[in-house]
């Protein structure tokens, strides 16, 4: 508390507060506190995200099946195909710098505009020096990213179907993303695997498709 004139002044005064949180906020700032729920009101809703999700894993998969040497010849080229490293990386780095510029960092927010400036320093050196599988590194980062937002979304949520988003969350983005970033080589073992045999191949796709379903049908009947 300071005291001023022999009136007395809150550092951390309620109304100078509220006037503070109350002027117009910077856009990417309010994407960035809806997608990762740091609003008062909320964020973005389960029932969305899972609809969104649903659909995703049935058009992806379907499309898999139903086109399966284009979707083959596309999986096995993609490890080493440096353009879409670049443009997965480019969202990676855009993503990142949304998350670093408002996210809360504790103690260590002084740290934040040397993020800001070592963050891009880092993708160009990456881009330059590290074109072995960036296909992969860069698909797993956004893996993590994906990841993030889907589990802020069913976080606490009451419905116990909510597990079938973090469940997948952790399957198939997080603990594989993990891998890309780290041991790139093993995507291409996997793809080998799955597109070594028709049966394989129609277990993942049709399994796929109906974990989409099953988390569709959740979102539209309980969330």
């Amino acid at each position: 508390m300071l005291t001023s004139g022999g009136s007395n002044f809150r550092l951390y005064d309620a109304p100078l507060v509220r006037n503070i949180c109350a002027r117009p906020q910077p856009m990417f700032k309010d994407l960035h506190d809806y997608l990762y729920h740091y609003n008062p009101t909320g964020g973005i809703a389960l029932k969305s995200t899972a609809i969104v999700v649903a659909l995703a894993l049935i058009a992806g998969h379907l499309f898999a099946w139903l086109h399966k040497e284009r979707t083959q010849a596309f999986l096995k080229a993609f490890p080493r195909n440096y353009k879409w490293g670049v443009i997965l990386l480019s969202i990676g780095l855009l993503w990142a710098m949304l998350c670093i510029a408002y996210m809360h960092m504790g103690e260590f927010f002084y740290l934040r505009p040397w993020f800001l400036k070592l963050v891009p320093v880092a993708f160009v050196l990456v881009l330059i020096y590290v074109k072995e599988f960036l296909a992969v590194r860069a698909l797993g980062s956004l893996m993590l990213l994906v990841a993030g937002i889907v589990l802020e979304a069913a976080f606490l949520q009451p419905p116990t179907t909510r597990l079938l988003l973090p469940i997948l969350a952790y399957s198939a983005w997080i603990i594989p993303g993990l891998y890309f970033v780290g041991m790139p080589y093993l995507m291409r073992d996997w793809i080998a695997w799955i597109t070594a045999t028709d049966q394989r191949w129609k277990i993942a796709t049709l399994g796929g498709v109906a974990y989409g379903a099953l988390i569709l049908v959740c979102a539209l009947v309980w969330y």
